[in-house]
């Protein structure tokens, strides 16, 4: 079992910026690939950027650039940092850990953005 624990969310103004964190504990190892993704009401899931655990990056195409993944190996933490956001990035953000057939996910972090 691998737990994943988020935070960082919050309430921001249009072009602000945020740091989303996602801690992971349990039976996490460097062959998990962890990820970001959105849920927003009334919409499907989904997928932001991810990141194995020899840092090789994917990351959506509606990321532009504004977004950045990053994982700290010590702290077994991955982190997205969110700059220039935009009313439509509100939703809830989840992290994730795959490997193989197990996937794991947090609960995840309200994020906001609005005037």
């Amino acid at each position: 079992q691998v737990q994943l624990v988020e935070s960082g969310g919050g309430s921001e103004q249009p072009g602000g910026s945020l740091r989303l964190s996602c801690a992971a504990s349990g039976d996490i190892h460097n062959g998990y690939i962890m990820g970001w993704y959105r849920q927003a009401p009334g919409s499907k899931r989904e997928f932001i950027a991810s990141i194995t655990g020899d840092g090789v990056v994917s990351l959506a195409r509606f990321v532009e650039g504004r977004f950045t993944i990053s994982k700290d190996n010590a702290k077994d933490t991955i982190y997205l940092q969110m700059n220039s956001l935009k009313p439509e990035d509100t939703a809830v953000y989840l992290c994730n850990a795959k490997y193989t057939f197990y996937s794991f996910w947090g609960q995840g972090t309200q994020v906001t953005v609005a005037s």
